[in-house]
């Protein structure tokens, strides 16, 4: 589940942007995990399952990916 959620710059639902630092496993329950932290305000670092990030939301009656990816420095040309 991890192989699809790969760090660079995605896009929540409700239009914030975060960038993903890595994937991570939980220590106790051994529960796949994605490290990321806000691209705007005090660009926080969080921890949510991948489960989660990967999940399809829906809103006024339309499906939308939790997060989409928008891509990495080097696709966009900023190395």
């Amino acid at each position: 589940m991890m192989a699809n959620i790969k760090p660079g710059r995605w896009r929540h639902f409700k239009g914030g942007e975060y960038e993903v630092l890595f994937t991570a496993r939980h220590s106790e329950t051994e529960e796949d995990m994605v490290v990321y932290r806000a691209l705007y305000g005090e660009g926080g670092v969080w921890v949510r399952p991948a489960a989660m990030w990967n999940e399809t939301v829906t809103r006024d009656g339309v499906m939308f990916p939790r997060f989409q990816y928008v891509g990495n420095e080097e696709e966009n040309g900023h190395v």
